[in-house]
């Protein structure tokens, strides 16, 4: 049973100690919670190095075990997408692992791009397990005169 007394805090802040107010439902699964978030979220995400140069942005990701017709690179004007799936074909047994660390399953990364990119003119290289991807800038300082016809 708590004290009646308020705490030193709760007289200065006028709050009450919501610890005590807490009810917990224990029907509650927390494990099936988790187990449904989880479930959700199958896709591993893809790390990724991207930097620009003036006329460029550049995208870089490891997919080293992935052939590229197995890769989807998707590309909008300030977003791109890479998806794509890494299966084992080594049968062995749980038993006989001494450390597993790879990652074998389906990936995607979805990125926003600090600025608007051509994707008709993009391309993506696959060399040795690193695929480049290059995004050509939308040059928007860029001006264009106009000729006026005369009808």
């Amino acid at each position: 049973m708590k004290n009646s007394k308020s705490s030193f805090f709760e007289r200065l802040t006028g709050s009450t100690d919501a610890r005590n107010k807490i009810e917990i439902d224990d029907s509650l699964d927390l494990q099936e919670e988790v187990s449904a978030i989880t479930k959700q979220e199958d896709d591993a995400e893809l790390a990724i190095d991207m930097y620009q140069t003036p006329t460029e942005i550049i995208v870089r990701t490891m997919v080293a075990g992935v052939k590229p017709e197995d890769l989807q690179v998707s590309i909008g004007r300030d977003i791109i997408t890479i998806k794509g799936a890494r299966s084992s074909h080594h049968e062995v047994s749980e038993k006989d692992f001494f450390a597993k660390e790879l990652y074998w399953g389906s990936f995607t990364r979805t990125i926003m791009l600090p600025s608007e990119v051509d994707a008709d003119n993009a391309e993506a290289v696959e060399k040795h397990g690193l695929l480049t991807i290059k995004l050509p800038k939308i040059e928007k300082d860029k001006t264009k005169s106009l000729k006026i016809k005369s009808m």
